[in-house]
């Protein structure tokens, strides 16, 4: 069998097992990507959760010695949710982006790309092939890229013509030789809508990210927030989506194709207060299978208590209380503390007066003084 009539058998097979695009590329250097990694690592604009050796994901060979071809996948997942729960005053609501509905991607397509690889081994039996989805140490926008699965747009995300950047990607190298694909041009044209409308301006400039600015990985940290992100946060507990959902190319691109990725209502956009009193053990069962879960609790725990004081909810003054007083975690209490300052009502005051006294760590009575100030300088007395 030929490589080209080996494409066109994983091409139709990959449509049977639920693949919505499918293309094919040189496993050459990715010399390109190469130089502006090493212009991010230069600026400090990486976000430490990337693979640190830049040979590794720029040089293929290197994971895979004699391969010949990158299979590049994605998956189209919905942009919209069906039955959306309305964030009320008396049951203010959190929302976690889209990338993090439905079942955790990195299994579906961790499963895709082993069916595509024993379909390989049974056509080529001699072929190596390894499999990566995210966490690789390929780029996996690099990838898609040149294998024509759509341009890499302005908001660092891979924007397809079909389903607009709305798509889990995944890659596989094969020593299989299969004939590449054409890369599709960039078609962000003189658009400039996603940098402008950054929250943070983490968009440096058109696919330029500082990650460190880029709400989508400070929700992921675990330690205080810097004061000049919670502001812009609001009730993200777990991604963002400003830079995809202002972006043209995703006008009216939502697609429901597959069960597995569609949002539970009330994980994807839960209450904010149980979210607070939650043991890891609850956290697991309701969150668990979820993406944004993979950080573990605590940061979607501080997030819930920025989002509540991004409301003002009088009504979480008693659970934050709560939570200033008594947790383990220094940046739980003092993220409580800062809440308290920012919703300012007489009661949340009391309780940084009386949490005042009996908190020993320097950073949580930062935050308490920072509370308090705060409720000066609003005249709540």
């Amino acid at each position: 069998m030929t490589g080209a009539q080996l494409k066109e058998e994983l091409i139709a097979y990959s449509k049977s097992i639920g693949i919505d695009k499918i293309g094919f590329a040189a496993a050459d250097v990715f010399a390109e990507l190469k130089e502006r990694l090493k212009e991010q690592q230069n600026h400090g604009y990486q976000s430490g959760f990337e693979e640190k050796d830049i040979e590794k994901r720029t040089n293929p060979q290197l994971l895979l010695e004699g391969a010949n071809t990158i299979i590049s996948i994605a998956l189209a997942y919905p942009s919209r949710m069906k039955d959306a729960p309305q964030s009320t005053r008396e049951a203010r609501r959190g929302i976690f982006c889209r990338a993090s509905w439905g079942v955790d991607y990195h299994h579906i397509l961790r499963e895709k790309l082993r069916l595509l690889e024993a379909f390989i081994a049974e056509k080529a039996p001699h072929a190596r092939s390894v499999s990566m989805v995210d966490t690789g140490e390929l780029s996996d926008r690099a990838v898609a890229e040149r294998a024509g699965i759509g341009w890499s747009g302005k908001n660092c995300a891979t924007i397809t013509p079909e389903f607009g950047s709305y798509v889990y990607l995944g890659e596989m190298l094969t020593t299989v030789y299969l004939p590449p694909d054409t890369p599709i041009t960039d078609q962000c044209g003189d658009c400039n809508i996603c940098v402008e409308a950054c929250p943070t301006g983490a968009l440096v400039q058109g696919g330029q990210l500082d990650s460190n600015k880029c709400i989508a990985f400070l929700t992921q940290t675990k330690d205080f927030l810097p004061d000049q992100y919670r502001e812009k946060i609001g009730n993200r507990l777990y991604g963002c989506d400003t830079c995809q959902t202002v972006c043209p190319k995703n006008k009216g691109k939502d697609f429901h194709l597959h069960p597995e990725m569609e949002p539970d209502p009330e994980i994807a956009k839960p209450l904010l207060k149980p979210l607070l009193k939650m043991s890891n053990r609850e956290f697991k069962e309701k969150f668990g299978h979820v993406s944004g879960s993979w950080r573990g609790k605590k940061p979607i725990q501080r997030n819930a208590i920025i989002a509540l004081a991004h409301f003002k909810d009088t009504s979480a003054v008693g659970d934050l209380a709560q939570l200033m007083k008594e947790d383990q975690r220094p940046v739980i209490r003092g993220t409580a503390a800062w809440a308290l300052g920012k919703i300012g009502s007489e009661a949340a005051e009391n309780e940084l007066i009386s949490a005042k006294e009996q908190e020993n760590d320097g950073n949580v009575s930062a935050e308490i003084n920072k509370g308090l100030q705060m409720i000066q300088n609003q005249g709540i007395h």
